[in-house]
């Protein structure tokens, strides 16, 4: 956590990007501490999303480092970006919507397997140890998402709610060192907004994930969140407690609006 002398999981050093002549980011930093939630918010278009596809790889800034456990990743593609443990949800469900939920989870286990295509399709010896490990880890996320009963059904079938749990679960199977999700109860009735935020705690007080989250119910980034940045055109405005953001002025006008400050 801030202050107590370890270095920062991820961070995010003085990052520009552009986009012809719109101006998406513009100088942005942030340290995220090992086992924290930090909260991005912000209104719409204020940069919150193309932060994200930065830090995991889908744009490269113009301008600034990003740094994983003090590794430079400023410029790795998606997938190598993954290999160091940055995982992602998305703001719009991006399911195989034909596979199982099961099949589903096994692929956030790429970026673990090792045997090469002749020995994986064949399931010749050291792949077969390699996908019965695989298993294991996925069955474990299963139950601890409570998803067994619908373990084998496509996921393009499923209730909303549910293919975002199953989604964080595709996530929690890379075993990431920083979890990125964006808007991760969007689209949700209040009760799969409750359970999605009790899943959220759980895996960060269980498994200690840092995490940064994109949240639009300001009632659940302040109940979850360890610190929150703010952002308004491109530019980090604020960044603190859920408390000092709350009350701090220009937050107010940029984002909760005038008069919600005892609401939020």
């Amino acid at each position: 956590m801030p202050g107590n002398g370890e270095s920062p999981k991820l961070r995010v050093q003085e990052v520009s990007i552009s986009f012809g002549g719109l101006r998406a980011l513009h100088e942005v930093s942030l340290d995220v501490h090992p086992g924290e939630i930090l909260a991005v918010i912000g209104p719409n278009g204020a940069g919150k999303t193309t932060l994200l596809n930065t830090i995991s790889g889908v744009f490269h800034p113009s301008h600034g480092r990003i740094f994983v456990d003090g590794q430079d990743r400023t410029f790795l593609a998606p997938h190598r970006v993954a290999t160091l443990g940055i995982a992602r949800t998305f703001q719009n469900v991006a399911l195989f919507r034909g596979m199982s939920v099961l099949e589903n989870i096994m692929v956030g286990r790429h970026c673990h397997m090792r045997s090469g295509l002749l020995a994986s399709g064949l399931l010749w010896g050291l792949a077969q140890r390699e996908e019965i490990r695989h298993r294991e880890a996925v069955e474990r996320i299963i139950d601890f998402l409570e998803i067994n009963h619908i373990r084998k059904a496509p996921a393009g079938t499923l209730p909303y709610g549910l293919q975002k749990r199953v989604e964080l679960g595709r996530a929690l199977a890379a075993e990431p060192k920083v979890l990125l999700l964006d808007e991760p109860m969007a689209g949700m009735n209040l009760e799969e907004k409750e359970d999605m935020a009790r899943f959220i705690l759980d895996v960060n007080d269980e498994w200690q994930t840092t995490m940064v989250l994109i949240e639009h119910d300001m009632g659940v980034v302040m109940d979850i969140s360890t610190r929150l940045a703010v952002l308004d055109h491109g530019e980090k405005i604020a960044e603190g407690t859920p408390t000092q953001v709350r009350s701090d002025p220009a937050v107010i006008r940029a984002y909760l609006g005038e008069g919600e400050e005892a609401e939020a």
